[in-house]
């Protein structure tokens, strides 16, 4: 039987190489040369030609001496700016991760995951992204104030936020849901179901997704916002529990609450839940996100959905093109109401 990667003689398969592609192809070294280094300067005939040539040779390019020709790493960084456990706790991130990383795959570009949640974690990071260890950066959940975002400018790092990247909304780009529109549709659907003291659980006020889904929410209200309707979180399970205990106790005639993501409404429940209130009947939950956390839970939740496989693809195609020197671009997406049974 013949020994994998061997001859049949029992020598080492040669591996192949640019000449071996030139010669199936019919072109010459050079053009080969430009469709492995992105495909610029050849004709479509030949750039088939080349594909289907390295396909049936099974031709892999040497990474390290593409490099070195290129400049490039030939990787990009997935870099979450967040404590190590809201990764395993909060399944945006992996959704977000997973999509990435397909995306890049289907470009044979691999994805680096990093996390930068502390000031040590972002002083190394911030080093080896500048000593270009990787071509570009998709930078997931930045708060404002976070140095790590000007450390990428500084360094010249093409980089696209998840979400807008507040005081850098001109420099760095973006994909965002349509927070603020999506806040508002939640509000409304609430106030349909036919509740008027509706409360709101916030995402962090240093992120964009914390202040537009705050803003929805008033935007609905008008004259009736209240303030005293209104408790903060960090997007955490922990922070939605603890948010809605103190709404319960300043309020206990709430009949409604619009907690700010999926997860944060799950600790929610658990709160209203403990304190004995029925949902919907008592008090009906709004989330956002859709995310897989809010079908699994009990009730099952009404929520806002993200585009989150959009979101991811977007993401990838933006930081392709600052990585090719196009100008930073932005894209904000639409959201959708899912009902189900908590409002």
């Amino acid at each position: 039987m013949k020994e994998s990667g061997k001859t049949p003689g029992g020598a080492p398969r040669r591996r192949p190489t640019i000449r071996d592609v030139a010669a199936a192809a019919g072109v010459s070294r050079g053009t080969v040369s430009r469709v492995i280094n992105g495909g610029h300067w050849v004709s479509p005939e030949a750039l088939v030609a080349v594909q289907e040539a390295i396909r049936t040779t099974g031709y892999s390019a040497n990474q390290h001496a593409r490099s070195l020709v290129t400049g490039r790493s030939n990787s990009v960084a997935f870099l979450l700016t967040e404590p190590q456990h809201l990764l395993f706790e909060d399944p945006n991130f992996s959704i977000l991760l997973r999509g990435a990383a397909h995306e890049l795959a289907k470009r044979e570009i691999p994805l680096l995951l990093m996390l930068a949640g502390t000031a040590e974690e972002r002083r190394r990071i911030a080093s080896y992204v500048a000593a270009g260890h990787v071509d570009g950066v998709l930078l997931i959940s930045s708060h404002q104030g976070n140095p790590m975002v000007g450390e990428l400018l500084k360094h010249k790092i093409p980089t696209v936020a998840c979400g807008i990247p507040l005081g850098y909304e001109g420099k760095v780009g973006y994909v965002a849901a349509d927070d603020r529109a999506g806040a508002r549709t939640m509000t409304q659907h609430l106030l349909d179901s036919g509740h008027s003291r509706i409360a709101t659980i916030t995402g962090p006020m240093d992120t964009s997704g914390g202040t537009l889904r705050l803003e929805g929410y008033r935007d609905v209200l008008g004259d009736r916002f209240d303030e005293s309707l209104v408790a903060h979180g960090d997007y955490s399970r922990e922070s939605g529990r603890l948010a809605m205990l103190e709404l319960l106790e300043r309020r206990p005639d709430i009949d409604a609450v619009f907690v700010a993501s999926d997860l944060m409404a799950a600790g929610a429940l658990v709160a209203l839940q403990s304190s004995g209130r029925r949902v919907p009947q008592d008090i009906a939950v709004g989330g956002f996100d859709d995310s897989g956390v809010a079908a699994a839970l009990h009730p099952a939740l009404t929520t806002m959905r993200q585009p989150f496989e959009r979101i991811s693809a977007e993401m990838v195609r933006l930081l392709l093109e600052v990585m090719d020197g196009e100008a930073p671009a932005a894209m904000t997406l639409q959201t959708s109401l899912v009902v189900r049974d908590s409002a």
